[in-house]
């Protein structure tokens, strides 16, 4: 049974206020801080390289130790005071712009600091110390603050909020399993076209294969040969109107492994690719293309509008049962490797063409076919989008309760 009350009793600090019977204290008393370290040598082999700005991203054997349950904050650049919480044991690269905190040979549940440092980013911030580059030092961080509730109470705050994170990551793991599931059946379908070679008497049509020389392959007979314009519109045009807000996506917001993306709302100033709710976007610089963000668009309408970075490619379904069949497309290893092949511009900036697109070739069955696809993988993208919105609410919930647990306004009693 989870037992909650509102604290009615509080003591004034330089924090703010805190319940009477909490502790303050000085993170260095009970936190070893350390700085990380660049290895003399990168090589790829899974590890972990630690950036505040991507969370995790693998990379050296040359590497620094993490034991489980370490916080890190990242100490310098866009990312000042960004903070994390190594779930796992890993042996990774960390960079020299990330701080590591562990305890001291004091009791202390390091969840509950986390959780508490993250509702501290501004104070976390306001200990910066550099002079033409934004910097937190060890000594620094060492006389941040942080009231500390009994150690009972800390682990109790700290396995309620960590029920968020836990639903949280497990919906999104749904959401990995549901997505490979669709590109799966995409390629059973239209690469490897498994399902049309099964007898004739079924219902799909003449399962009699042919060679086609554009492809350079044989596709089952029927079967179109065509440009992607075919049941593409790419970078289609309407208007919107200025100084309205419409549902607006940057670069940031897309993942290189969901279909489903971040997104906010934003007034329209004439600037911005323009997009209808199922609409696919595929980034088109680097390395943002070469690392695969791609969205679907799945928070507004068939009929609404929106607008977003004008880094992506818009790519429009010429009927309303392509919309997975289009995503899936963009997701190809093949159809993105066109892309890629076709970039240019100075290093660093490149971007692709969008005529590389267009002019790609692809196999198209007859609608029957197309329209099948839809109806099998439809609901593997609406619980998909179902798991979305239930994210988005748990996120809601656990921003709601995290400063009142944190800092004592809302007392866990039990659990």
């Amino acid at each position: 049974m989870l037992k909650l009350r509102w604290e009615t009793e509080f003591k004034k600090t330089e924090m703010g206020e805190i319940p009477r019977d909490w502790e303050k204290s000085e993170i260095g008393s009970f936190m070893v801080i350390r700085s990380g370290k660049r290895p003399k040598e990168v090589k790829v082999y899974g590890f972990y390289e630690v950036w505040g700005a991507n969370g995790f991203m693998g990379y050296t054997d040359d590497t620094d130790h993490l034991e489980n349950r370490e916080v890190l904050i990242t100490g310098r650049v866009g990312t000042l005071g960004n903070v994390y919480y190594i779930k796992k044991n890993s042996n990774v690269w960390l960079s020299d712009n990330v701080l590591i905190l562990y305890p001291n040979d004091q009791e202390i549940n390091l969840k509950f600091v986390f959780y508490h440092l993250l509702t501290r980013k501004e104070d976390i911030i306001n200990l910066d110390v550099g002079s033409t580059q934004p910097l937190i030092t060890q000594n620094g961080l060492k006389n941040l603050i942080i009231p500390l509730p009994p150690l009972p109470e800390q682990s109790r705050i700290a396995t309620v909020l960590s029920w968020f994170d836990d639903l949280i990551e497990n919906k999104k793991r749904q959401n990995e399993i549901l997505e490979k599931s669709a590109m799966a059946i995409f390629k059973n379908w239209f690469v490897d076209f498994e399902p049309f070679r099964a007898c004739p008497e079924q219902e799909r049509g003449n399962y009699e294969f042919v060679y086609n020389e554009e492809l350079g392959r044989e596709i089952p007979k029927g079967w179109e040969v065509s440009k992607t314009t075919r049941l593409i519109e790419y970078n289609h045009f309407f208007s919107l109107k200025k100084s309205e807000a419409y549902a607006f996506i940057e670069m940031k917001d897309v993942s290189s492994n969901s279909l489903v993306c971040e997104y906010n709302f934003k007034q329209f100033s004439g600037s911005g690719v323009k997009y209808y709710g199922g609409d696919t976007l595929m980034a088109r610089i680097t390395p943002s293309l070469e690392h695969g963000k791609t969205a679907f668009v799945w928070f507004i309408s068939e009929k609404e509008k929106g607008f977003g970075s004008t880094e992506f490619f818009v790519l429009h379904p010429k009927e309303p049962y392509l919309k997975e069949f289009v995503y899936l497309l963009a997701k190809n290893d093949d159809f993105r490797e066109a892309a890629i092949n076709s970039m240019s511009g100075t290093s660093g900036r490149q971007r692709a063409d969008i005529n590389a697109l267009k002019n790609y070739i692809i196999p198209i069955p007859p609608p029957p076919i197309l329209q099948s696809f839809h109806s099998l993988v439809e609901p593997l993208f609406q619980k998909i989008i179902l798991n979305q919105k239930q994210i988005m609410t748990l996120r809601k919930i656990k921003d709601t309760l995290l400063p009142l647990l944190v800092f004592g306004k809302l007392r866990v009693e039990e659990i």
